[in-house]
């Protein structure tokens, strides 16, 4: 699997803060045996954001692409609205199951509007900015990525033996 990392920070952009949860992210997912091929780190901007993410979905196109950062109710936090422009479907059970986890470590998590999606033959899981909230997410919905992924990609396999 072909991964891609893009973390959304206005300050990280300018230099202003390191970004720590793209690294983060970059081992969890080497240790899964996903191979980060990208990590970018942008201002929140709107158009910057869905341009990166259609650039990152044309052929070669990554396997999956996940955000961190952007996702909560500053006015600055677009990242759900940039990627809803950029997928073709929806796929509302990966959020379900971040904030449904996430709630049992903190209240803030009802505030997240991270969502998730397909572009073409590429999975999109919009992840919490902070390195802890970004990991914790990204498994709890892990089981289901390859599978996704896969059937994203046109493997004609049943989905379920018996």
């Amino acid at each position: 699997m072909r991964a891609a990392i893009l973390t959304l920070s206005d300050k990280g952009a300018r230099g202003e803060r390191e970004d720590v949860s793209g690294p983060a992210l970059n081992d969890w997912l080497t240790r899964q045996g996903v191979v980060v091929e990208c990590m970018s780190l942008i201002a929140d901007d709107f158009g910057q954001i869905v341009s990166t993410l259609e650039k990152w979905t044309e052929a070669p196109a990554y396997d999956l692409i996940v955000t961190t950062g952007g996702t909560g109710v500053s006015p600055r936090d677009l990242t759900p609205e940039a990627t809803a422009k950029v997928i073709e479907r929806e796929l509302p059970g990966f959020a379900e199951r971040m904030r449904q986890e996430s709630l049992k470590k903190t209240p803030h998590a009802i505030i997240s509007r991270a969502i998730a999606g397909i572009r073409r033959r590429t999975l999109i899981i919009n992840l919490p900015g902070s390195p802890k909230g970004a990991t914790e997410n990204l498994e709890a919905i892990w089981p289901a990525v390859p599978h996704a992924i896969a059937k994203i990609q046109g493997d004609p396999s049943d989905c379920a033996t018996s």
